[in-house]
């Protein structure tokens, strides 16, 4: 097939990113806008080899999964994919994506996954769910301001102040601002020339405490005028929060490193269950908060707390999950990067009345690290544990670093919260490599209309009921010398030091249990009979029996 032909195909399937799925003579096209179903003309507009993207020219025969959409921008902007689907294949086409990415990425078997994944999480109306909106400001061609989103892949604006999926008064807030810049003759923002004042305006709303937030980001020390905004601005129910941010740098990062409160408090409040939280314009804070409380109560659920356990919470932000897990457990530890989320999280903790729940500044993959190694130094012989380990990483998922100390520190439980079921599965594998078995999984629908989804999984430290064969003879064991204990980074630097090789944890689990050093075990069981397993090398097998010998947890021949 060639560039800008047409063509007639059946949508049979549909893409990570919302488009449909269709072949024409065994060539697969990628079309934007079609639904599982469709019969549709389509204008290839990009050819490959095996396939190619195609534009959605007609509907020849529409779906009988195929709904009227609720926004009429909606194949203009990038912000509804697959709001033209029904609601509930919504849901089974987020459940595949999720179930797709752990058997090809995670190497989970599909028999497994049809057992424990549980049925996503939906909600009974998904629109006007989100309480946090960007709205970015630009001209239209004849001078007047406008705001809304942008354009698929694009920084186009589609002049837009009703958006389906936000609340409804957010529409009454852009109004008033856009009205508020003509009246007074205050330019919106050039991406091209840096020129102009408003950059975005940033929403918050409080669904339970019908508190509102407006923060401006300008591009300048300030907005003329601004005690008529703010006068205007306060006469809507609710306004609680009125602030500026600066950003005079050209990126597509929109918020400034700081803000300035303009009129009332910096912070907005608002609940998840029984938990009060303060959200400030800088705050990381669940979009949906409806089904956000489903998310968490699911984590709470999964860590199974009794309260005696100690629990780590990594990427805690604002202390969302930790307050959660902390009204369960008997101390929990949590980790974040941002200084403003950890002065949040400490400060909720504080409002709530919540004294077992700390917080510390720093990358996840730096501080648990740092901590579980410090510990081996001031309590020689022990190793530091945790009973619970709840991480809700970024897209990008948690670094290797970070997912060894995790097995290292041997909780019984471990509650993955994912926004990306790819990179999810990327890290499940190493765990379930790790002495790890996943047991429970659950997609929750954060996004409606979009094709982000939310994941929560459990994972089991894997029991030792099975044993292992060992062809070694005693004479080369001392048991009170194998009581002796090595830390695994320990081992791991004297193995690089000495021979320049780097060796995992999961390889000297290996060996320990190779010569009858068992204590961690469970690093080196497969969740399966036939599960394949990264082995280690007879050149770092025979560094990491140096190291043990060194350290004297096997006898020198």
């Amino acid at each position: 097939m060639q560039k800008n032909d047409i063509v007639t195909v059946t949508i049979e399937d549909m893409g990570v990113n919302g488009e449909g799925i269709g072949k024409v003579n065994g060539y697969t096209l990628f079309i934007k806008d079609a639904v599982i179903g469709d019969v549709v003309k389509a204008k290839l507009m990009k050819a490959k080899k095996n396939y190619g993207y195609a534009r959605l020219m007609d509907i020849i025969e529409p779906s009988a999964d195929r709904v009227i959409p609720k926004c009429r921008f909606v194949r203009k902007c990038g912000g509804c994919q697959i709001q033209e689907l029904a609601y509930e294949k919504q849901l089974e086409f987020k459940e595949k994506k999720v179930k797709g990415n752990l058997e090809r990425i995670g190497g989970f078997a599909p028999e497994l996954l049809e057992r424990i994944m549980e049925p996503a999480v939906g909600m009974e109306v998904p629109f006007y769910y989100r309480n946090k909106a960007q709205f970015p400001f630009g001209m239209d061609k004849d001078g007047n301001p406008i705001t809304g989103f942008y354009a698929g892949r694009t920084h186009d604006i589609i002049a837009n102040t009703d958006c389906a999926l936000g609340v409804p008064v957010n529409k009454r807030i852009l109004e008033l601002i856009l009205a508020f810049m003509k009246e007074y003759g205050i330019a919106a923002y050039d991406e091209k020339t840096g020129h102009g004042l408003i950059r975005h305006a940033l929403i918050r709303y409080g669904f339970v405490t019908k508190e509102i937030m407006v923060c401006l980001v300008i591009n300048g020390k300030t907005i003329p005028h601004n005690e008529v905004l703010i006068k205007e601005l306060r006469k809507i129910p609710g306004m609680t929060s009125v602030s500026v941010s600066v950003n005079r740098k050209n990126t597509n990062v929109i918020m400034g490193d700081s803000y300035e409160v303009l009129w009332g408090q910096g912070f907005i409040t608002d609940y998840i269950g029984s938990i009060k939280y303060q959200i400030s314009p800088l705050s990381f804070y669940q979009v949906n908060p409806a089904q956000t409380e489903k998310l968490y109560g699911l984590a709470l659920e999964y860590a199974g707390l009794k309260g005696d356990e100690t629990v780590w919470d990594l990427y805690c932000g604002i202390g969302t999950i930790s307050l959660f897990l902390a009204q369960k457990a008997k101390q929990v530890y949590g980790v974040e990067i941002v200084p403003q989320a950890i002065e949040d999280a400490r400060n909720n903790a504080k409002i709530n009345g919540i004294g077992n729940a700390e917080f510390y500044i720093g990358r996840a993959e730096d501080v648990l690290p740092e901590y579980y190694r410090r510990y081996a130094k001031e309590h020689p012989g022990e190793t530091a544990h945790a009973d619970v380990i709840v991480v809700d990483p970024p897209r990008k998922g948690c670094e290797e670093s970070l997912l060894e100390t995790m097995a290292e520190m041997g909780p019984d439980r471990i509650v993955y919260v994912s926004c990306d079921s790819a990179t999810l599965a990327r890290d499940l594998k190493y765990l379930s490599g790790a002495g790890y078995e996943l047991v429970r999984g659950r997609a929750v629908d954060q996004f409606p209309m979009g094709v982000h989804v939310e994941t929560v999984c459990l994972l089991s430290k894997l029991n030792t009921r099975q044993h292992i064969e060992i062809d070694l003879s005693m004479d080369e064991l001392d048991l009170t010398d194998a009581e002796k204990k090595a830390t695994y980074q320990e081992i791991k630097d004297y193995v690089l030091k000495q021979s320049g090789l780097k060796v995992s944890s999961l390889y000297i689990a290996q060996v320990k249990q190779k010569c009858g050093i068992i204590e961690r075990e469970n690093y080196n069981k497969p969740k399966s009979e036939d599960a394949k397993q990264p082995q280690c090398s007879p050149e770092k097998e025979k560094a990491i029996k140096e190291a043990l010998k060194y350290f004297g947890m096997i006898r020198s021949s």
